[in-house]
């Protein structure tokens, strides 16, 4: 066999074990390095015994995330079409940065932008930028809102910097995921620049916090950074009474949709991002509930100028694209796999409707999976699903809080996998669905685990 045809057969048995095999590792550190060299050998190998070897040093450090009974955190698992267009890219490997360098990958972004906007239902008109997850999807957001916010005070950030120039003041939910904290610093903000804001309720901003805060900012450039879905209790902003608060103060409104900008996509759900399309630009991931394999963030924003040129670059061997949409303007990077190819897939392989109904049937098994779970002698709703959200805790028959020590025995059982969280001073466990593959029998099985850890622990 070749080395393709191995990593291959190694890809298909994995998928194909996800619904028997453990979803937590099964081996340790050690397992992982015992079939490895120590240093590097004095020959080469053979190819083909270099894909077994990586394959056999993998497996017991692998984790199931892939199958429909892991909610640790906010994974999706790989649609076929998806992952399948994902090996695609990587056997093509396209250097998808300007129409001139992969003619395929310019165009073929471009209507999985214009697809992805439409499934978000946010205006045709807004520029798209694929990154390579969330985290830079806001580090290129927020980017492009620097510009803005600098450019109506007045300051060329990009030829200026950021010595001397007027500060910028981030106004920002309480309950943001700390990938924003970690933009603004590498954009040279900094978090010192946040005032964080609650008021509207658990995880939301209230209307006349942000009405305060714009005044105190007594005109600074001011970028607003609100929530599509807390990462503990899914909680969105109300952007409809919000964003144009905020724009009307002459501020950006940023929206951390890492998952919850899907919403826009599901109709019995959509209600909690009602005026969503109102904001200036958006983060998301596609690995989360689009159901991509990693490598596929997206940043979406309605003006395309100041993504622009925030991002652009030239030089003289370089060649534009002339009608094609060169990527290289619209992304902090030069070289890049066409990363935009699995999102185009599983777009296509979904449809709208199958969009949707792959949202609420993972908001729908969270909630089954919450109340199954909270209904057992000894478990306690925190926060019960209002989308894929939700938290459990756990107390013994001392009342002792065992939340940890029920986690790490479902874990070890193999059945499921599931993480903690610190909420409001004491450990809890934390659900999260966002798997195309998640069904009935997972939660029955998710649940059962459940009741035998915490009968095991109390």
């Amino acid at each position: 066999m070749s080395p393709l045809d191995i990593a291959i057969a190694e890809g298909r048995r994995f998928i194909d074990s996800q619904s028997t095999r453990s979803v937590a590792p099964t081996g340790s550190r050690a397992d992982i390095l015992a079939p490895m060299p120590t240093a590097l050998p004095a020959t080469g190998m053979d190819p083909a015994d270099v894909v077994r070897l990586i394959a056999r040093a993998a497996e017991p450090g692998l984790m199931g995330n892939l199958g429909g009974r892991f909610f640790a955190w906010v994974k999706g698992g790989a649609l076929p079409a998806a992952h399948a267009t994902d090996v695609l890219a990587t056997l093509w490997d396209q250097n998808a940065v300007l129409a001139a360098t992969s003619p395929a990958g310019a165009v073929l972004e471009e209507v999985a932008g214009r697809l992805l906007l439409d499934a978000l239902h946010l205006p045709e008109t807004c520029a798209y930028s694929f990154t390579t997850g969330c985290q830079m999807s806001h580090a290129t957001a927020l980017a492009a809102a620097r510009h803005h916010v600098l450019a109506r005070a007045g300051w060329d950030v990009e030829v200026d910097g950021l010595f001397g120039a007027p500060p910028i003041c981030v106004l920002a939910n309480a309950h943001r995921h700390s990938s924003v904290d970690r933009a603004l610093r590498l954009l040279g903000i900094g978090t010192a620049a946040i005032v964080p804001l609650d008021g509207g309720g658990p995880g939301k901003v209230g209307a006349a916090e942000l009405q305060a805060a714009l005044a105190a900012t007594q005109g600074a450039p001011t970028i607003v950074v609100l929530n599509a879905g807390d990462l503990n209790l899914g909680a969105c902003d109300e952007f409809a009474t919000l964003a144009p608060i905020a724009q009307a103060a002459g501020a950006w409104v940023h929206v951390d949709g890492a998952f919850g900008l899907w919403l826009n996509a599901a109709p019995r759900f959509r209600a909690q991002v009602a005026g969503i399309d109102l904001c200036d630009s958006w983060a998301t991931d596609g690995h989360k509930w689009l159901n991509t394999p990693y490598d596929a963030g997206m940043a979406i924003t309605r003006h395309g100028d100041a993504l622009k040129a925030s991002m652009r670059m030239t030089a003289s061997y370089l060649t534009e694209g002339g009608d094609t949409r060169d990527p290289m303007d619209y992304t902090p990077e030069w070289s890049r796999r066409a990363r935009a190819l699995p999102t185009l897939a599983a777009l296509l392989e979904l449809g709208r409707d199958g969009l949707a109904d792959m949202i609420e049937r993972c908001c729908d098994h969270a909630m089954a999976i919450h109340d199954g779970i909270a209904a057992l002698d000894g478990a306690t709703s925190i926060a019960r699903p209002v989308m894929n959200q939700g938290l459990i805790r756990f107390h013994d028959s001392a009342g002792a809080n065992i939340s940890d020590a029920v986690i790490a025995a479902i874990n070890a059982s193999g059945e499921a996998f599931l993480s903690g969280v610190l909420w409001h001073g004491e450990r809890t466990m934390r659900i999260s669905v966002c798997n195309w593959q998640t069904n009935e029998d997972d939660v029955r099985r998710t649940v059962a685990a459940a009741a035998q850890a915490l009968a095991a622990l109390r």
